[in-house]
């Protein structure tokens, strides 16, 4: 089984940037594709960033983050990153990643990103 450990949130004023890791174990990383979820107080669970296991990595946004967050990952690291940039008070949730398919690994504890004045 994988495990997913998340860091790198923290308190951020708006319009300050954050960039979150999660690195996994095991060796079936790279051939997956690869996400970055939130889940805010009260709310699901949501896919905001993904990426491709594929050589260049093609990667899609939900549309209130695109052009503000960017997924890269190194497979020789078994980590996925995500920069977030321009941040907002509303990208305030706990941050995980797992792989996207319809069965996950198990979550890990996730990062916190709180964006507050």
């Amino acid at each position: 089984q994988v495990q997913l450990v998340e860091s790198g949130g923290g308190l951020v004023q708006p319009g300050g940037s954050l960039r979150l890791s999660c690195a996994a174990s095991g060796s079936v990383f790279s051939i997956y594709t690869m996400g970055w979820y939130r889940q805010a107080p009260g709310k699901q669970r949501e896919l905001v960033a993904r990426i491709s296991s594929a050589g260049g990595g093609s990667t899609n946004y939900t549309d209130s983050v695109k052009g503000r967050f960017t997924i890269s990952r190194d497979n020789a690291k078994n980590t996925v990153y995500l920069q977030m940039n321009s941040l907002k008070p509303e990208d305030t949730a706990v941050y995980y990643c797992n792989r996207v398919r319809a069965v996950k690994w198990s979550w890990g504890q996730g990062t916190q990103v709180t964006v507050s004045s």
